[in-house]
This record gives C-alpha cells, structure tokens and sequence, in this order.
C-alpha cells in the first residue's frame, strides 16, 4: 500500500492495480501517455503552452514524446518547446530495478529560452558523452561564468522538487519503496541530499571532498590558480567545488556514487553543512 499520505494506488481505467512500470507499458497508448504525463510539473506545461491532456502545442502539434516500450519496466519522456527540436526542455529517463526499485537515470529541465553552451561537444562538433571523449574547455569556461555547473547546457527552470514531489508519489503508488540514482556531479549528490537522499556509496568520499576543502586540506591548497577551474574561494560554493572536481582535482575519479530516496523518509544527509 502506499505511504505518503493521502496517496493511492495506481490503478488503470479498468480498475486494475498497476504495481510496475510493466504493467503502465501494457496500457493502450492514450492512458498509458496520460499516466506518464502526470509526472511532468504543470508549471512546464503552462510555460511552454502545451494541453496536459492532449500534449499539443498551441499550433496542434505534439510537443510531448513518451517512450515506453510494453514489455519493458523502462520508460523515457522527453518534451521540447517546439517540435522538431533537437535540444529537449525536459527529458526523463526511469526504470524499474529487479527488486521493485524505482532508478531515476537522468531527469534534466533546462530552460528553452535561455542562451545555450556547447559543453556537451568536443571542439570539433562531436557529442563528447558527458566530456568522457573530450572536453570543450572554451565552452567550459563561458558557461562557468554564467553560473552553469558542470555539463549544463542551458541554465534551468527550478522546478526539479515540483517534479520529485510527482515523481515520488508516483513511485509510492506502485507501491515501492524506494528510488534509486547515480549523481554524475558532485553538485548533483549535494542536490540529492537536500531532497533526503542517502548514500549507498561515495558517502566517504564526499565527506573527504568537504573535508579537504576546508583550509590547510589538500584540495582547498590545491586551489591555486592554476586554472580557471582552480581559483582560490571555490571551496566555498558547491559551484566552484563541482567545476573543480570536473576539472580532475581529485585523487580519485568521480564514479560509482550511489544514492537511494526511501518513500517519505528525510534522510538528513548534509555533507557540506558550511556552503555559501
């Protein structure tokens, strides 16, 4: 049963109880595409003038494309502002683990009208898969003086907590207990956290980053000027920490970090209490 109050269970047209994204993908498209949708923040829908019922643009075109094959415990939702796009505004991509798990892979809001950074392509034009085939340093650069953290295209809209309160009652109406993530960035296990994510892995080490970065630490000294992403006074944003860990100023690679959400449950996991 689920357990945030006032929740229910998931149930199709039918009156079926639905319990797995497995059985939303056997649904006929129409609600299927309707349940999906439930989870994108009305605030989207209303800014980018698109019906929440029909997912239609104002000029009568879609602007909403839910992948979820039947079969499969996956399902992708990716919106644009106009259709044809190549850049979305929202793209969401979740799946169902074999222990009844919720895995929320990537959620990205960006804002469509706000000026865009070619951080995601090398210097030749070519995707760079989250810089591991090459950074675009320039590119880097522009968008870290214009606020952005490490692999930001475009800066955002603000609305991930209304779309993790939909997205956990989601959940909770399948009846799990519990969503799983990976942060790529150090920003985005420091974000997790104020949504009361804990760690499965990397807690230590993101207790060591806080840590060293406190004067006299190694990375806090190692903050010497020697880069744009290595000026001092960076230990005291998690902006100018984020950029500088991408940068590779740890000892260690950023990987395998393992974060987990239980349903209704604050974890008060704050690993870096003094951030400006």
């Amino acid at each position: 049963m689920p357990r945030l109050p006032g929740n229910l269970p998931l149930c199709s047209a039918s009156g079926s109880v639905l319990s797995s994204l497995k059985d939303i993908n056997a649904l006929a498209t129409a609600e299927k595409d309707g349940m999906y949708a439930g989870i994108i923040p009305p605030r989207l829908f209303s800014l980018l003038g698109i019906s929440p019922r029909t997912l239609l643009g104002a000029d009568g075109r879609r602007r909403v494309t839910i992948i979820a094959p039947e079969g499969m415990s996956l399902a992708r939702i990716e919106v644009r502002y106009r259709q044809g796009d190549r850049h979305t505004t929202f793209f969401l991509d979740i799946a169902e683990t074999h222990y009844h798990q919720m895995e929320l892979s990537f959620c990205i809001i960006n804002d469509p009208f706000a000026p865009r950074f070619a951080v995601d392509l090398d210097e030749n034009g070519n995707d760079n898969a989250f810089t591991t085939l090459g950074r675009n340093i320039p590119e880097e650069i522009r968008a870290m003086q214009a606020g952005l953290f490490p692999n930001q295209t475009s800066r955002g809209l603000r609305m991930f907590g209304e779309f993790f309160e939909l997205f956990e009652r989601f959940v909770d109406s399948m009846d799990m207990d519990m969503i799983m993530a990976e942060p790529l960035t150090y920003d985005n296990a420091v974000r997790y956290e104020k949504y009361g994510f804990d760690y499965l892995n990397g807690r230590r080490m993101m207790m060591e980053i806080n840590r060293e970065f406190m004067p006299g630490g190694v990375l806090f000294t190692a903050l010497d000027g020697s880069s744009p992403f290595r000026m001092p006074g960076m230990d005291r944003t998690v902006h100018g920490r984020s950029w500088a860990i991408h940068d590779g100023i740890l000892d260690e690679p950023w990987e395998d970090i393992r974060i987990y959400k239980t349903i209704g449950v604050h974890a008060g996991v704050n690993t870096f209490p003094d951030r400006i």
